[in-house]
């Protein structure tokens, strides 16, 4: 199935992908990977949710937090790719939690990210994982998340027009070649 078809299908409309905040690129390929930068929660219009999991936010929460990032993700994807058909596969996730110094239930919130690219790529979304908490992330968001996901290349355009063919040698060097031959 397409990808496009199935974000039809779950109801997920692609926004933009955001600006990086700072001096880097939202995503580098090196090969046939592509490393994603670390990305957050938020949605158009609305200001960025601020606090930590285990204090101010519940795990559903955090989990619907790591869904909307994995939202991001998908942007960034669509915008750098062009076709989500070109991923081949999400290899490695690492999610990071902005939580209290005794919270523990990073791997569930995480799982907002990670079941949302099931969702959408099946079996090519499943991906090694780590999940961790860390004590600030940037503007005090909940959850960061940074993706490493294997691409196909783009379909090679087909040659419009028929190989040339080889040039036929200039007389003078017909000349030389027989002269050569000669002696």
């Amino acid at each position: 199935m397409k990808t496009e078809q199935r974000l039809k299908e779950l109801g997920i409309e692609l926004t933009q992908p955001t600006s990086p905040m700072a001096s880097y690129v939202n995503a580098v390929r090196t090969g046939n990977l592509l490393y994603l930068a670390g990305k957050g929660p938020g949605l158009p219009g609305k200001p960025l949710p601020v606090g930590k999991l285990g204090r101010d936010f519940s795990i559903e929460q955090g989990y619907g937090f790591a869904r909307e990032t994995g939202l991001s993700i998908l942007a960034v994807l669509k915008a750098e790719l062009g076709d989500l058909d070109r991923v081949k596969r999400i290899v490695k996730v690492l999610g990071m939690v902005n939580a209290t110094s005794e919270y523990g239930s990073q791997p569930e919130v995480i799982n907002g990210c990670s079941d949302l690219f099931v969702d959408v790529f099946g079996d090519r979304g499943r991906h090694a994982r780590s999940a961790v908490g860390v004590g600030s992330l940037p503007r005090g968001i909940p959850v960061e998340i940074e993706v490493i996901v294997e691409i196909e290349d783009a379909p090679a355009r087909k040659a419009a027009a028929k190989a040339a063919p080889k040039p036929k040698a200039a007389p003078k060097a017909k000349k030389k070649a027989a002269k050569k031959k000669k002696n």
